[in-house]
């Protein structure tokens, strides 16, 4: 039995925006209920038992005075609490107002979430948003209790978790590869975050990868969630050679995709979820999680490979709020009861998402796919070795930026737009990085030749992870808005901020091609 901690802290002072999320009551009722869906929204710490946890515990419910709540699990620890052991509250999804929020604290998130502090310091992240250190710490605590290093570290902990417990590496090297700077501090790390020393942690799983070299993990998610809707799409647009779709024994499909990593090539594989699996943590009821492997060259980019493939995936997304406010609509109300828990798909590389929406233009899927995959042949990164029909990373841009005439099969003003794009992202004069400002990165994309509103409201959708992006001139668009019987030009005001999806559904709803790729 672990001591609970003499130094806990009483509660911190609330922070600022923690009211804005939920109110204690709202909060204690979500908490009583076991309401998954405010899962990641915050977290709840117990008093006399020095443990925080998920709101859908499965454990008893505390008592009202014993209870406090924190926006953030570094928030948590930082006041003197333990994760559970029982709800793992570190695995749960991410808060979705870090996907709708553009403000400095939301874009601080979106990089402490890909590895920014881990390889650049604190200091990097403060450049990188043009704060100061201090203030941009200041902030952060204000809002979510606790400082850019203490947000990163929580993160340390969780990636360090992972690999002890589904690979065989070594203690010492879980921990640089987590991005500890030493054992010692990994090791008190975990005792603090968990209770335990990184042996018993270890100790405490069955899990192992089943191939060697590969780190199993589970995506986690808030239901409900359109599986089938993501796996389509991002099938049809599957790259030659970056991306394919197996289909699996009992009709389930696996995505497997190729990551460009700061350490090296990665490989990703997630499986669709089998309908007859149950969630025993739900109740039964459908698993809030998707079965991800991953294959790195260096493990210290564990965490921007999960990151990324949670953003490609939307799995921080609330799809209860995005219901709500799009069913309320007369035209949408049938798409959303007809595929509830839509995602709104981003990508793992906001270059090549914006190199596809140019090959895009005024072609079908099918084309611009069919030139991607080309492209990929020939200037993109051959793997070490090829993994079925995976063989190499989607070009760069500084190598499109360089592409033979021949090698682009599209109209002339459609190539000095190319490449003119790639050497904009590949000089830095266009930033598409995790965190950007989204109105300075799209005012600059619409500002280079040839590139229009379509292709800027693309690449916010997917590069960008902007839930509020429409597409008013797109035709799947507009043939979804007249199968649905709505105006070619909708007041969207009330679909806000969830525009994005909107526009998957009346993609859905559309019965002929799009261009959208």
């Amino acid at each position: 039995m672990i001591a609970v901690s003499d130094n806990r802290q009483s509660p911190m002072p609330r922070c600022r925006r923690l009211e804005h999320v939920i109110d204690e009551d709202t909060g204690y009722r979500a908490v009583s209920s076991r309401d998954a869906r405010f899962d990641g929204v915050f977290f709840t710490a117990v008093r006399t038992t020095g443990i925080y946890c998920r709101p859908s515990c499965p454990a008893t419910t505390p008592k009202r005075q014993n209870v406090h709540f924190y926006p953030t699990a570094a928030a948590a620890q930082g006041a003197g609490y333990r994760a559970c052991r029982r709800c793992r509250p570190d695995a749960v999804p991410g808060s979705p107002a870090w996907n709708v929020r553009a403000d400095l604290v939301g874009r601080a998130m979106r990089m402490i979430g890909d590895g920014v502090v881990d390889r650049e310091g604190v200091a990097g992240l403060s450049t990188r948003l043009g704060y100061s250190e201090r203030h941009l710490t200041r902030e952060l605590v204000a809002e979510l209790g606790a400082g850019p290093q203490a947000l990163a570290r929580t993160q340390r902990a969780q990636t360090a978790r992972l690999l002890l417990q589904t690979t065989g590496l070594s203690a010492t090297d879980a921990a640089f590869a987590a991005g500890f700077a030493s054992v010692r501090q990994f090791n008190d790390t975990m005792r603090e975050v968990y209770g335990l020393t990184p042996t018993e942690l270890r100790q405490r799983s069955a899990r192992r990868a089943a191939v060697p070299g590969t780190i199993p993990l589970r995506l986690a998610h808030r239901g409900p969630l359109d599986a089938a809707h993501l796996f389509d799409f991002l099938g049809v647009r599957a790259v030659p050679g970056v991306e394919e779709i197996v289909q699996r024994p009992g009709g389930a499909r696996t995505y497997r995709r190729t990551l460009a990593l700061p350490g090296g090539p990665g490989i990703a594989e997630v499986d669709e979820p089998r309908a007859d699996r149950a969630d025993r943590a739900t109740g039964g009821g459908p698993q809030t999680w998707l079965d991800c492997r991953l294959r790195l060259a260096s493990l210290r980019d564990l965490t921007s490979a999960v990151q990324r493939m949670r953003a490609l995936f939307d799995l921080d997304a609330d799809p209860d709020a995005v219901d709500r406010a799009l069913g309320a609509d007369p035209h949408l109300a049938p798409l959303v009861a007809a595929r509830p828990g839509l995602r709104s798909p981003g990508h793992v590389d906001p270059h090549e998402l914006a190199v596809r929406a140019v090959l895009g233009q005024q072609v079908t899927v099918a084309a611009a796919r069919t030139l991607a995959g080309r492209l990929t042949a020939r200037y993109g990164e051959p793997l070490p070795a090829p993994s079925g029909g995976l063989t190499g990373l989607f070009p760069t841009a500084a190598a499109l930026a360089e592409a033979d005439d021949e090698d682009l099969a599209m109209p002339g003003a459609r190539k000095r737009a190319l490449r003119g794009m790639c050497a904009a992202l590949a000089s830095g004069a266009v930033d598409l990085s995790p965190g950007v400002d989204r109105e300075q990165a799209a005012a600059a994309l619409l500002a280079l030749p040839g590139i229009g509103p379509w292709t800027v409201s693309y690449v916010r959708m997917r590069a960008l992870g902007d839930p509020d992006a429409y597409l008013p001139t797109d035709i799947g668009v507009r043939h979804g808005l007249s199968a649905v019987g709505a105006p070619d030009t909708p007041d969207t005001t009330a679909w806000r901020p969830w525009r994005s999806y909107a526009v998957h559904h009346l993609w859905v709803a559309s019965t002929s091609t799009t261009r959208s790729n």
